[in-house]
């Protein structure tokens, strides 16, 4: 569409952008103004009706059967079952140390007397302080050693409220107390009443809560309105993989089809609602739609063929114990999906703003050209995700990998036990998958933008920016006045009319 109506202004439109500045003097001015304003960067022209049609068409009846699948799997709650008591799946209370006190370990029965000098009470006889008597040869670091913590342990709600009990703190533990300090208490209700209480955790309810707050804050502050819209998303994100995916996978469903109908349920309300409803938008979820497919299938393909269970640490085997009906290497799978997606979406994005904007700046430019330029700019964006996401993987099995650096295992032996194999299953699969999502989304972006260039160009060319001839055009028309304009430039004008 550019070239018509570059041959209809002839020689002069068709010029370079510093063609202006070789005229007549006030020729020259007049289409240096007007070339400026035809390269005013506004908002992108949004693409023609018949493509937004053919985007439809795809995303439609691809929403329609997430939802279909939402609604068909929903799970109405996690299903019920009989308290284990074993590690998470334990009734609690809240708790609170109401009262400490340092007393000697020997004194409270908390450590064996290694010296053997006498029996507790003789090296005991002078009190909390329990530094006399048989016991008044210790060194100084033995004294250090016998410092314990008597904490006084309060219940603070349910049927026992108010309930206090005792714990001893031994120098050697990590945990220590101090006073009007929250916890999380592990309740026994069949157990005799003095043992029904014992710490399970600290209560770290307000420090969390406040950095959660302070994240949002500088999101908002920053992000403004697409920050805000990005909480709103987050929100819905949580919620669907609280009350949809966590549930209907305890229930017995596929996991492998509650993390695709699940995962893409939150690409779709992420995207959107934090870019907005545009043919930009949608070409990145398809992008992102394609690059969790080939992640679904390679992970399937390499767990089974690693004869990968899933069941490598203590909460998977007590999931598998609960609920024997899981298909626990379904939930690995599930995991790589979804753990990929967060990363996919910000690919996706970056990619097709680049090729749009690259089209906004240069209107004439190709698919091939749009093609390559957003490439040199993906491969960048290649290596820096990749190494992130290593990086982020090595950083949550770090105790795991110490153990095996104190083993001294070798390198082939670490990276073929189950342990370890799963997490290098998990990001090498998950990286396959961004690395493809660049071109993949690129060449998308490359094409429908490109595709749509000539109703684009007739839809803005009004507005100056139908191509180099037609900003001069509008330019001219726009600065110069009728009777100073030279009679060339006038004629030039008429027949682009």
């Amino acid at each position: 569409m550019d070239s018509p109506q570059a041959g209809e202004h002839g020689p002069h439109s068709a010029a370079s952008p510093d063609h202006g500045h070789g005229q007549e003097p006030g020729q020259g001015h007049g289409q240096g103004h007007g070339h400026s304003h035809g390269h005013a960067h506004g908002p992108v022209p949004p693409v023609s009706r018949h493509l937004r049609k053919v985007i439809a068409a795809v995303l439609v009846p691809f929403a329609a059967a997430v939802v279909a699948g939402m609604v068909l799997l929903w799970p109405g709650g996690a299903p019920a079952h009989a308290r284990s008591g074993v590690g998470f799946d334990q009734q609690t209370r809240p708790g609170k140390v109401v009262q400490l006190v340092h007393v000697s370990c020997k004194q409270v029965g908390a450590l064996p007397n290694a010296d053997g000098a006498g029996d507790g009470s003789g090296g005991t006889g002078s009190g909390a302080g329990g530094t006399s008597g048989s016991g008044g040869g210790s060194t100084a670091g033995s004294a250090a050693s016998d410092a314990c913590q008597k904490a006084t342990i309060e219940v603070m709600s349910g049927p026992d409220k108010g309930t206090r009990f005792t714990e001893i703190v031994q120098p050697d533990q990590t945990r220590r107390y101090t006073k009007g300090e929250g916890l999380v208490l592990a309740y026994a209700p069949d157990a005799p009443k003095n043992l029904r209480y014992s710490v399970t955790d600290v209560d770290r309810g307000m420090p969390v809560a406040l950095l959660a707050l302070g994240f949002a804050l500088v999101v908002v502050l920053i992000g403004r309105l697409r920050g805000l819209m990005a909480l709103v998303a987050l929100a819905i994100s949580f919620a669907i993989l609280t009350f949809f995916i966590l549930p209907a996978i305890l229930r017995g469903d596929n996991p492998l089809l509650v993390a695709v109908v699940g995962g893409s349920a939150i690409m779709l309300m992420a995207l959107y609602l934090c870019h907005g409803v545009s043919a930009r938008t949608s070409v990145a979820v398809l992008g992102t739609l394609c690059s969790l497919f080939l992640i679904g299938a390679l992970g399937s393909v390499f767990i089974a063929w690693a004869r990968l269970t899933g069941n490598t640490s203590d909460e998977t085997g007590l999931i598998h114990t609960l609920y024997p009906n899981i298909e626990i290497k379904g939930v690995l799978l599930a995991g790589v999906i979804i753990g990929s997606l967060g990363v996919l979406d910000d690919v996706t994005v970056t990619q097709v703003a680049a090729v749009w904007e690259l089209k906004d700046a240069d209107p004439t430019a190709n698919w091939r050209k749009l093609y390559g330029a957003g490439m040199r700019i993906g491969r960048d964006h290649i290596a820096s995700v990749v190494n992130t996401l290593v990086m982020a993987y090595a950083g949550a099995a770090l105790p795991l990998l110490l153990l095996f650096s104190i083993a001294r295992s070798g390198v082939f032996q670490v990276a073929s036990s189950e342990l370890v194999a799963e997490e290098i299953v998990r990001t090498l699969v998950g990286s396959i998958g961004l690395v493809a999502s660049v071109p993949l989304t690129t060449a998308l972006a490359a094409l429908v933008v490109s595709a749509d260039r000539g109703n684009r160009g007739e839809a803005s060319g009004q507005g100056g920016q139908s191509g180099p001839g037609g900003r001069a055009g509008q330019g001219e028309a726009a600065t110069v006045p009728g009777p100073s304009r030279p009679a060339g430039a006038g004629r030039s004008h008429r027949r682009v009319k």
